[in-house]
């Protein structure tokens, strides 16, 4: 085979946006990783703390030890980091499992041919392998306004970035750029002390600048630093407080707990496709009763959820609404362990909403207007999709004679199988026998044979029509 024309002009790869590696006035000389020849000489002087732990192989997942192991051939310091260290150590498999490294996204880039580099105000490398699995690889990073000690307030305007709770859930409120820097400084400048540790793969150590190892074994809840500061940095991080005390089964510190009923009105100023997503989050995870309750007893639903939070209030006009609530969360928590698997989203929402729904539904003729009147606010305030808050209002419509074993074109849609799921929610809620639901999904027809206009398209046509087999489009 011919070699290639060297005169042949090759094309430079392009620019990747810049991002700041230092403070100003940092030699520009200075190497730009530091690699240390005898791994037990890291992070001397660091207020580091060791931990001997071993996890059984098979916990662990393959391709993150591989990209880990591959980091640490190179010469680079690389850990698994947050989520996964911490359920690993509560004996709970991890969802996913992120890297954290003294690589930088250009190093990755040289050391895996299965890597793309994301992101512009955040760069990471994301490691592809097979089945769609993506190994997220970040660069230590540190806060831009300086050392955060334990216990000290935190820069205002920090932030740990979209990988800080293992959730792997983008950061959009972030509000100044990230720096790089070293492992005790990324650990520094997260939200949790339990999403602060480090796990070091070979030589089997969980490494702990924070406190994190004393908390978990304590099961509470810390923030890093001041909790009333890195609430109001981030109010996102108080519904993620209520998601792990809930899923993972963990108090809340009082000084945590504090801040959080202290701060909740800041979640009015969150980002609204953030706030959809976490409250979905909270419905998710099979912990959905204990979820909704502290959200509540916090004051949290007040802020996000007023409606709802309104109708559990008044125990007296909704003789019981507050125990029935809690009985849908049940059933939806019994689902999903039933499942291994959530809810369809449109169904979560619904069953969430169905009690406050029904009673502004409760002896009006047109079932969907009055579903729309009572979302509207809501769809408003927390950026409810148009596909789930359509779903939401016919699904409303459709339940009476859904219960009575009537589908009709309704089921041609795709809206039968989650409105099954929520008349089985509210069948188990109730006590009352689920045989109409095995009926009515042998009726369900596959996927394939279904309307693709199901919701806003067929319905936009055709207007609306009381009984939820039409709905008219609404803006959201």
């Amino acid at each position: 085979m011919s070699s290639p024309d060297d005169s042949f002009p090759v094309p430079a790869p392009p620019d990747l946006p810049s991002f700041t590696i230092g403070e100003p006035g940092d030699s520009p000389a200075e190497p730009a990783v530091k690699r240390a020849a005898d791994p037990a000489e890291r992070h001397i002087g660091t207020g580091l703390v060791r931990h001997a732990v071993v996890f059984e192989d098979d916990r662990i997942d393959p391709d993150a030890a591989k990209t880990v192991r591959r980091l640490e051939r190179a010469g680079y310091q690389a850990y698994l980091v947050g989520g996964c260290v911490r359920d690993l150590l509560l004996g709970g498999k991890p969802k996913d499992f992120d890297v954290a490294t003294s690589a930088r996204p250009e190093d990755c880039r040289s050391l895996f041919r299965n890597c793309r580099i994301i992101g512009r105000r955040f760069r990471l490398a994301h490691i592809l392998f097979g089945a769609g699995k993506v190994i997220e690889v970040a660069t230590f990073r540190r806060n831009p306004g300086g050392e955060l000690s334990v216990g000290a307030p935190a820069p205002t305007g920090a932030s740990e970035g979209p990988y800080d709770d293992g959730d792997g859930f983008d950061d959009l409120l972030i509000r100044s750029d990230n720096v790089f820097g070293e492992a005790h400084e990324d650990a520094l400048r997260r939200d949790f002390t339990m999403n602060a540790l480090f796990y070091d793969l070979d030589r089997r150590q969980v490494l702990d600048w924070c406190g994190g190892m004393q908390d978990l074994k304590r099961r509470a809840i810390h923030t890093i630093g001041d909790p009333t500061v890195r609430f109001r940095e981030d109010p996102i991080r108080l519904l993620r407080a209520i998601k792990f005390a809930a899923r993972l089964d963990l108090g809340i510190a009082p000084d945590v707990y504090d801040a959080m009923v202290a701060t909740r009105d800041d979640l009015a100023k969150a980002a609204r496709p953030r706030l959809f997503e976490e409250l979905l989050r909270l419905l998710r995870g099979g912990a959905a009763h204990r979820s909704m309750w502290l959200l509540w007893e916090t004051g949290a639903m007040s802020v996000v959820l007023p409606e709802l939070a309104a109708f559990l209030d008044d125990e007296e006009a909704t003789k019981g609404g507050a125990d029935r609530f809690f009985l849908l969360m049940d059933a939806i928590d019994a689902m999903t362990r039933a499942r291994g698997k959530p809810l369809d989203d449109i169904a979560l929402w619904s069953v969430l909403l169905k009690e406050p729904l029904d009673e502004a539904s409760a002896g009006e003729r047109d079932r969907i207007r009055a579903a729309s009147d009572f979302l509207d606010p809501i769809i408003e305030r927390i950026a409810v999709p148009r596909r789930i808050a359509d779903g939401v209002r016919r699904i409303a419509a459709i339940l009476p004679r859904l219960s009575a074993g009537r589908v009709g074109r309704f089921g041609r849609t795709d809206l039968m199988s989650p409105a099954l799921d929520v008349l089985e929610a509210e069948l188990l809620a109730s006590g009352r026998a689920t045989d109409v639901i095995v009926k009515l999904r042998a009726l369900e027809l596959p996927g394939d044979q279904r309307s693709p206009r199901s919701s806003s398209s067929r319905s936009s046509s055709r207007g609306s029509r009381t009984g939820g087999e039409h709905v008219r489009p609404r803006q959201t």
